[in-house]
């Protein structure tokens, strides 16, 4: 079963959406998103769906009405509530999960709380400014491999042997993108972890693929996984998280938690105790006040990905990028850059037009009301996403109004 982007804007079914034919009502308004437009960049910051739109308000109305009560009143089981929904979506424990306001602050606080000046880390060449800098300000002695020349040419084993080739005995951490932002390439990463062993802490962000890629059992290849919840998953604006279970003894909080076992032993004027396995992840949730209402509205962002189903989403998202990377093969004035491989390539969909610079590619569609963006790297190329804000149609208009570029 399809579902037409009319029918996805407008409401229509929750798990027709992605195909799985049992309808149920998604509410009068899904997503708010201008239905003039065909979105290929929503995953950038993305629409929230009608649960999480009004759970904001109903904590905003809540909160205005008079914070310091509605804190008192809520704080404690809507933290919870939010761990709970998100343990349930990613099929890990709630307690071992802390939450951030974005990728880039949750991977500044795991390079920071696990490296120290002279540790030696390894990463790639494609990775994004917020690793290679969290990188540089922790201190550590970071080494970059390349893992591709020609990324529509990338594969798994290539990939694994340059990582592997460039590990030294020294290596004590690989830091890791799952899905480049800037070319589409996504990391093989259950052959990866086998490859690399257990001698080295895996640390992956993962904004790309959380909310797109189906099986929880990738997350727990990982020795940390972190990732921004408002991209494909479609959470509140401001919202991340932290994941691990076997590097948490191995780091070190870098701000001050105002969960209940670290504020308790301050009251108390003693030492923070070990905590238990259970509640670790509330240590490494920094403290202090934030966008309450986008955080608690979290918990309807997990809820709403769950009940629509990891698998149903991903096939949905990797079929539409298979449908689009096909028609934009077959133009002669294109070359793409993303891998064809499902394999080696995700929901995010990189190509460039001969004679013309990304940018005005980009205008170029938004003439036509195809919005796309360009990679905010060096070299940068189209991008395009089939995230649950286009369907088929939008993929063949974009395919369409491609061919029709001319430099």
């Amino acid at each position: 079963m399809s579902v037409t982007r009319k029918e996805l804007l407008a409401g229509g079914a929750a798990l027709a959406l992605v195909g799985c034919g049992e309808k149920k009502s998604a509410g009068p308004a899904f997503f708010a998103l201008d239905p003039r437009w065909r979105h290929f960049d929503a995953f950038l910051f993305a629409a929230h769906p009608k649960p999480v739109r009004d759970a904001i308000e109903r904590h905003r109305r809540g909160l205005d009405a008079g914070a310091a009560d509605y804190l008192r009143r809520h704080e404690a089981e809507l933290d919870e509530a939010v761990a709970v929904a998100g343990a349930r979506y990613l099929g890990v424990q709630p307690g071992t999960l802390a939450f951030v306001d974005s990728t880039t602050m949750g991977l500044a606080l795991t390079y920071r709380g696990l490296l120290q000046p002279g540790d030696e880390v390894l990463t790639t060449e494609h990775d994004h400014y917020a690793t290679h800098e969290s990188l540089r300000l922790s201190g550590a002695t970071v080494r970059r491999v390349r893992l591709y020349d020609d990324p529509a040419q990338a594969s798994a084993d290539a990939m694994i042997g340059a990582l592997r080739g460039a590990l030294t005995e020294r290596t004590k951490v690989v830091a890791l993108t799952w899905v480049h932002s800037g070319t589409g390439v996504k990391l093989p990463l259950m052959k990866l972890r086998a490859a690399l062993g257990n001698a080295v802490t895996l640390v992956v962000d993962a904004v790309h693929a959380l909310g797109v890629e189906p099986d929880p059992i990738d997350i727990h290849l990982c020795d940390v996984l972190v990732a921004g919840t408002h991209k494909w998953l479609g959470g509140p604006r401001g919202t991340g998280l932290i994941w691990s279970i076997k590097a948490w003894d191995k780091m070190a909080p870098v701000i001050p938690s105002f969960g209940r076992e670290p504020y308790g032993a301050w009251l108390q004027g003693e030492p923070v105790g070990p905590v238990e396995a259970d509640r670790v992840g509330e240590l490494f949730t920094p403290g202090g006040y934030h966008s309450f209402e986008h955080r608690w509205a979290l918990a309807q962002a997990f809820d709403w990905q769950h009940g629509l189903g990891r698998a149903h989403v991903a096939e949905r998202t990797h079929g539409l990028a298979e449908r689009l990377k096909d028609g934009l093969a077959r133009l002669s004035h294109v070359r793409l850059v993303t891998p064809r491989s499902r394999e080696v390539s995700s929901g995010i969909v990189c190509f460039d037009v001969a004679g013309m610079r990304p940018d005005q590619v980009v205008d170029r569609l938004g003439r036509r009301r195809i919005r796309a963006s360009v990679t905010p790297y060096a070299e940068q190329h189209v991008r395009l996403g089939t995230s649950l804000h286009v369907d088929a149609k939008d993929v063949d208009a974009a395919v369409s109004a491609v061919k029709s570029l001319r430099g």
